[in-house]
């Protein structure tokens, strides 16, 4: 938004352009409508894991609390910082949490649990390590770019290391997306889904979620690269237009999806749950399968 404003004319503001305080509070509205939702999903399929998804959520509101915040009081270096960082990193909890569902996914429908020799317990750990590593260089680089009285140069170098992360984010979700393939089609090879956890419903829906998410947040990935490829002199971050579509608008959708399509819903109850080490040497390597309720007909062309 451009013109004048207190967010211009206040001493020692933050800001460089007029932002939309309207869309600030509708934005923390709708991540803290679908954060609520989140919780109440956790709670009612009793699945721990989803605190992941709910911090991501939290983290999106609170990064339109403090935004607010920080219109209100431009010469706010705090409130400004807080929504900064805070937007940049929190969608990497969303990717950590589709990371964890198709672990359980693995355990729940592919008889031996296994997919490039890779188990269920195993996969999605290895993933979140990976999202980890992407989460410390990105917060490491958003805290040195937006730091009190630093140089030009030092923004600059800030904003290359969150980049760096930001493409190491990318990578993971590439490689990723094979193992998502192969499952789906592992699960349609085999037509089966294994016996203890029969009450797990057809993957399908959760399996295209998934897919949909990790386009959602490729699109997010692509445009923060485009933002800051330019470096100081890019007009992007001046229209806040393209940060709300092409950031927070697909981070909600993500979030709504996985309201819509959660994975508590599809695997339902704690039969569902990967076991302890214990369970699963006691179950031994082979699990037993038996015919997936359902038409395995809606996979990959």
């Amino acid at each position: 938004m451009t013109g004048t404003c207190a967010a211009l004319t206040t001493e020692h503001t933050q800001w460089n352009f007029c932002p939309n305080v309207g869309a600030a509070y509708a934005f923390a509205v709708f991540f803290g409508l679908t954060t609520i939702a989140h919780i109440a999903q956790a709670i009612v399929y009793r699945k721990a894991y989803s605190w992941v998804i709910i911090f991501s959520g939290l983290a999106q509101t609170l990064t339109y609390i403090f935004r607010i915040l920080s219109i209100l009081h431009p010469d706010s270096f705090a409130a400004y910082v807080a929504w900064f960082v805070l937007i940049l990193v929190a969608p990497l909890f969303t990717n950590a949490y589709v990371y964890m569902a198709l672990g359980r996914m693995l355990w729940n429908y592919v008889a031996d649990a296994k997919i490039y020799r890779i188990t269920a317990w195993r996969l999605g750990m290895y993933f979140v390590i990976l999202d980890i590593v992407a989460f410390v260089v990105q917060v490491y680089g958003a805290a040195s770019a937006s730091g009190n009285g630093i140089t030009r140069d030092e923004v600059l170098k800030g904003l290359h290391i969150y980049m760096a992360g930001v493409g190491i984010q990318q990578f993971f979700i590439f490689v990723f997306v094979l193992f998502a393939i192969k499952l789906h089609r592992t699960i349609l090879s085999q037509g089966t889904l294994n016996i203890t956890n029969s009450s797990a419903k057809s993957p399908f829906p959760l399996l295209y979620t998934i897919y949909a998410v990790l386009l959602l947040i490729t699109i997010r990935i692509i445009f923060r690269l485009v933002e800051y490829s330019e470096g100081l002199t890019s007009k992007i971050p001046s229209h806040e237009v393209y940060q709300y579509t092409l950031d927070s608008l697909p981070m909600l959708i993500a979030l709504v999806l996985l309201n819509v399509v959660h994975p508590g819903q599809v695997m339902r109850g704690k039969e569902c749950d990967i076991p302890g080490r214990r369970q699963r040497k006691a179950m031994g390597s082979e699990k037993s399968a038996m015919p997936l309720s359902g038409s395995l007909s809606s996979g990959l062309p």
